[in-house]
């Protein structure tokens, strides 16, 4: 006699039907405390991003109609800061593993979609020579742009097993170029270089560079560390100082310099899903290229909302010193030349 089987409507039991709702978790019955806690961020926070992505994640097309966007929001922000689909969080906003996968993915894509919106250098001179005041104050470096440098992300092996993902460590991971200013605030983030590739081969072949050299360069240069070539656009530190105007212009350069490793730190603790103490980002390089970049872009937005990020402590997990480099001799006769001027005009 044949026995009846029940067939679930698997879509049904994640996404639902129609209108109806799955989580139970309301915004407003919670405390700031718990929902710092929980999710990394406060209300103030939270409300903004509902704003910023609700239409979005409401798209009718989209199978996760039927979770709302703010709890689409709180699952992918959990994810994002505690490095782990494992937690408390799925039991409290009422949604599966599956569902909140689901919702990591659709906020991810969104945060991508409004990157050059939030990671963009300043256009109007103000703003530009605000940003040059701000990095003077910090060590008296004048002319500064932005602080550059590469930091690695580990992701599972590609499915493809592509050696190109393979850094020195031996490790699969992702060789992220980014640019920031004296705040911390992200002006470039390109995420998606293959791991075995060095920092000066990531610049050479980044649109950070295309940028520089045919819009940017004005009166004014990055900051980049010995990984890098000296350009006329990117002052980096004399391997040997041997004169008192040198040794104050390393000074200067490494105070300066030491933001975007702060920065690298803070993203690597309030986003820890990139600092590698829950393992490596289980996805495609693709898809953990924006991840990081989504997280780049809340970095951002927390910094415009005036969120402390600087707060936050160390993890230890850093990797942005993945690579051991010996100094990088510059062939650029005029780069060499911009680096002595500004030697002998404001460090002499």
């Amino acid at each position: 006699m044949a026995v009846p089987i029940a067939v679930l409507d698997c879509d049904l039991l994640l996404y639902g039907r129609g209108h109806r709702t799955l989580d139970r978790f309301k915004l407003e019955d919670v405390t700031d405390e718990y929902l710092v806690s929980t999710y990394g961020f406060p209300r103030q926070f939270i409300c903004y991003l509902v704003d910023l992505l609700g239409a979005t994640l409401s798209r009718p097309t989209q199978r996760s109609r039927a979770i709302s966007p703010e709890t689409q929001i709180l699952a992918a922000l959990g994810f994002y800061t505690s490095g782990s689909f494992q937690t408390r969080m799925g039991d409290a906003i009422g949604i599966s593993q599956a569902s909140m996968s689901r919702c990591v993915a659709n906020v991810t894509e969104a945060l991508v979609e409004r990157a050059s919106q939030f990671i963009h250098f300043p256009k109007d001179e103000a703003t530009v020579q605000a940003l040059k005041d701000d990095f003077y104050a910090l060590a008296g470096m004048p002319g500064v742009l932005g602080v550059v440098d590469c930091t690695h992300v580990t992701i599972k092996a590609p499915n493809a097993e592509d050696l190109s993902y393979v850094n020195r460590k031996g490790l699969h991971s992702l060789n992220c170029l980014m640019v920031c200013d004296s705040r911390g605030v992200l002006l470039s983030a390109e995420t998606h270089w293959p791991g075995s590739l060095p920092d000066c081969t990531v610049l050479d072949q980044a649109a950070l560079t295309s940028k520089f050299e045919t819009e940017l360069h004005k009166d004014g240069w990055l900051l980049g560390g010995s990984s890098f070539l000296l350009r006329t656009w990117l002052m980096t530190p004399l391997h040997i100082p041997e004169t008192p105007a040198e040794y104050r212009y390393n000074m200067a350069h490494s105070a300066t310099h030491s933001v975007i490793e702060r920065t690298f730190r803070t993203l690597r603790s309030r986003f820890r899903c990139l600092d590698g103490s829950k393992g490596t980002l289980q996805y495609s390089p693709e898809k953990s290229s924006h991840i990081i970049l989504a997280c780049c872009v809340l970095h951002n937005i927390s910094l415009q909302l005036g969120l402390d990020v600087w707060s936050e402590p160390a993890t230890g997990h850093a990797e942005q010193s993945e690579e051991e480099y010996e100094q990088m001799e510059s062939v650029d006769s005029e780069a060499c030349r911009v680096r002595q001027e500004l030697l002998l005009t404001h460090f002499s």
